[in-house]
């Protein structure tokens, strides 16, 4: 009978060998499974064309096509830049803050874009409430803020996001700068 138990027993030594083996099959199964899932639902949608219209990149093939329709001429952008008005404002003097010291003064000039004239009698209508906007923000501007082009790119998106704040809905394009001097 003891030899019957002994045949019937794998040795210690090979059932530990044989579970170590068993665990890491497991283990790479589990980590390669969703990995091969995932590349195999990529692969899908990429060739499929799928992944393209999720990204976007079928619309700007599509625009790319129709920009160059016709000799490479865009006659609808054509049509929009030749509609496209100005707006001047009328010069501001505003007095910049400062800590006690000598007054600084600031003597603005902008236009502003607009995309036709029904916008332009829009906001000349409500012109008052774009200059209080401006004049409301540039004097709580210092001397410090308007250095370099990054404080000029500041004050054109800070009076860009004002002027369109005040002519909503209609939407200001762009606040372009005539003259900055900083006294």
């Amino acid at each position: 009978m003891a030899e019957n138990e002994d045949l019937a027993a794998p040795a210690k030594g090979t059932e530990a060998s044989l579970d170590d083996g068993g665990k890491g099959s497991n283990k790479a199964i589990f980590i390669m499974l969703p990995i091969l899932l995932l590349v195999a639902v990529g692969a899908g949608l990429y060739f499929s064309g799928t992944l393209d219209k999720m990204l976007g990149k079928e619309q700007a093939e599509e625009t790319h096509d129709a920009d160059h329709a016709e000799e490479g001429t865009d006659y609808s952008k054509l049509d929009e830049i030749a509609n496209i008005v100005f707006l001047p404002i009328p010069d501001m003097i505003v007095n910049l803050s400062n800590d006690g010291g000598q007054p600084r003064l600031l003597r603005l000039s902008v236009q502003l874009e607009l995309a036709n004239q029904t916008d332009l009698e829009i906001v000349q209508s409500v012109l008052p409430r774009v200059k209080d906007q401006f004049q409301t923000y540039l004097r709580e501007l210092r001397v410090e803020d308007l250095r370099g082009s990054k404080g000029i790119y500041r004050l054109q998106i800070e009076l860009l996001s004002r002027v369109n704040a005040a002519a909503y809905p209609v939407k200001v394009r762009d606040v372009l700068f005539d003259e900055i001097i900083v006294q």
